[in-house]
């Protein structure tokens, strides 16, 4: 099969199946990762302290300008401690300091190589489960930074002037914070959103057959084409279109959040 028309029908089905998938793995990150995300920004500022209940008894007691370097420490521990906040951001920094796509071999190939029980299941589906948990993780410890900055960026003033109005916490959150923090972080939720359309193309790495997959199958042969390099190229189109509409999407959305001026 050597004219472009006779190839053309092929391709464009199969780049079309290939890009099915990598819709479906865009849309389950983003279900995932915008609640988890927001779990864990409030794990990262959790202040609570495992001994804070012995806080008062240790200033009460203890001239901290006497201690050593080491009795600091361990007065640290007991009074300041705060083991959700620091393990929330060590899980954080791991996974943001490490490619995605290592991650995404350690998370599909570590249950079969070490515990000797692939939990993903084989086939097409235990790969796209596997790329599933990945993305959402990783996208969900990037955008609590997101939401962090965001919650954080709040006035404090303002929380504090609806506890003056006999607020709840909660209510406070949902009807002072929340609204202030999404127009705040719209912007680099949306750049993130546009760079997990080009990391779906990732998940090749563990042979999903997304649509960069599909386009590269046709240069080492494949449904009786071979050494043809342009449905690769084609990939770029699906690709610009889709991050296109997105763009209009999310700019739309920034607009109808212009209700808060800072």
């Amino acid at each position: 099969m050597t004219t472009f028309s006779e190839q053309f029908p092929i391709v464009f089905q199969a780049l079309n199946v290939g890009f099915l998938q990598t819709l479906k793995l865009f849309a389950i990150t983003l279900i995932g990762a915008i609640p988890l995300g927001l779990i864990i920004a409030f794990g990262s500022m959790s202040n609570w302290a495992a001994f804070g209940f012995l806080r008062p008894v240790v200033l009460k007691h203890v001239n901290l300008r006497e201690l050593t370097w080491w009795q600091k420490v361990q007065a640290w521990f007991v009074t300041d401690f705060k083991p959700v906040r620091l393990l929330t951001r060590l899980v954080i920094w791991v996974v943001r300091g490490t490619p995605l796509m290592l991650q995404l071999l350690v998370i599909y190939y570590f249950p079969g190589l070490v515990w000797k029980n692939n939990i993903w299941g084989s086939g097409e589906t235990g790969r796209f489960v596997a790329s599933s948990v990945a993305f959402v993780f990783n996208y969900a410890c990037y955008f609590s930074e997101i939401y962090r900055g965001g919650i954080q960026g709040v006035p404090k003033g303002q929380q504090e002037a609806g506890q003056v109005l006999g607020m709840t916490k909660s209510q406070i959150f949902f009807k002072v914070t929340l609204l202030q923090m999404v127009k705040k972080i719209v912007p680099p939720m949306s750049n993130e959103i546009i760079t997990l359309v080009k990391d779906t193309s990732l998940s090749r790495i563990i042979a999903l057959q997304e649509v960069i997959w599909a386009g590269q199958a046709f240069m080492k042969g494949s449904q009786g084409i071979s050494g043809a390099i342009w449905p690769l190229f084609f990939t770029g189109v699906y690709y610009l279109i889709f991050s296109g509409i997105l763009t209009l999407l999310l700019g739309w959305a920034e607009r109808k959040l212009d209700y808060f001026k800072a």
